[in-house]
């Protein structure tokens, strides 16, 4: 019936890749994996816009240095501030500060789809999107909003954490999302003083997992203090480039989502968008 919405996840126009980054709990880096990501991929020559989804600890203003609010243009339509060469939208862009946002299902579906259907992405190579924790609502209205190429599982090598991210795990599969890939984040510590590695949080849980569940392994990150100082000084670490030992298992770990990407949008039929 005419004014009706279509039913069912609906492509967005002129967006190729479309990927989740989540979590089975919080503390794991998910969001700094999420925005070194996206700045990785800006930096390799890709269009990349960032939405940060994790609307009740909306950290990526923080971790780009940059509080700047979107601008309405036209028939609510939002045009979103740029970072760093990408597009990005956050709650945190609309609620700064420390007040927190006491939203429900309801509210918390609205606003996914506001910032994935009226913000003004324009041509992506790749839009990321940053997960809250668990396994709750927001992913779910965010697969009933866009299909979405696949989802990155971001864990460390605890048992705690592992725990969660096998949960996160089966929440995608659930949904019929495709996962690219589980990425082993804060891996290891390589002392300053005698430069041996010290497996603060267990070491190869991650790569196991992947093994268990038939997902492939995109990589372990270190546990390193100048990425958490990238973060919190709103410079990430990939801002260095390729060729700083701090950046360079990020860069790898981009150019295995790069790749499982490919493999994910052949599988299903080449059905990959023209960036005109």
């Amino acid at each position: 019936m005419p004014g009706q919405e279509p039913a069912g996840p609906q492509p967005l126009p002129g967006v190729n890749s479309i990927i989740a980054v989540g979590s089975g709990k919080g503390g794991v880096g998910k969001t700094t994996l999420a925005v070194n990501l996206a700045i990785a991929l800006t930096r390799m020559g890709n269009k990349v816009g960032l939405l940060d989804a994790d609307v009740y600890g909306p950290n990526v203003p923080l971790m780009l240095g940059s509080s700047e609010p979107p601008n309405i243009i036209g028939e609510n339509r939002i045009l979103p501030p740029e970072r760093y060469g990408m597009k990005v939208i956050s709650v945190g862009f609309l609620s700064p500060g420390d007040k927190p946002l006491v939203w429900r299902g309801p509210m918390l579906h609205s606003i996914i789809k506001q910032f994935l259907g009226q913000v003004e992405w324009g041509q992506l190579d790749y839009l990321i999107i940053d997960l809250p924790p668990g396994t709750g609502d927001v992913v779910i209205s965010l697969v009933q909003t866009v299909p979405l190429t696949g989802a990155i599982v971001v864990t460390t090598p605890s048992d705690v954490s592992l725990q969660d991210a096998r949960k996160a795990i089966e929440m995608f599969k659930q949904v019929k999302v495709d996962i690219l890939g589980i990425v082993e984040n804060m891996s290891f510590f390589v002392c300053p003083h005698c430069h041996e590695e010290i497996d603060i949080f267990s070491k190869g849980g991650g790569e196991r997992t992947a093994q268990q569940f038939s997902v492939p392994f995109l990589g372990s990150i270190e546990l390193d203090p100048d990425i958490r100082k990238g973060g919190d000084s709103g410079h990430p670490i990939v801002m260095e480039g390729d060729q700083s030992p701090h950046a360079k298992s990020l860069f790898a770990f981009t150019h295995r989502v790069i790749e499982r990407t490919k493999e994910l949008q052949e599988a299903d039929g080449g059905s990959v968008i023209e960036i005109l």
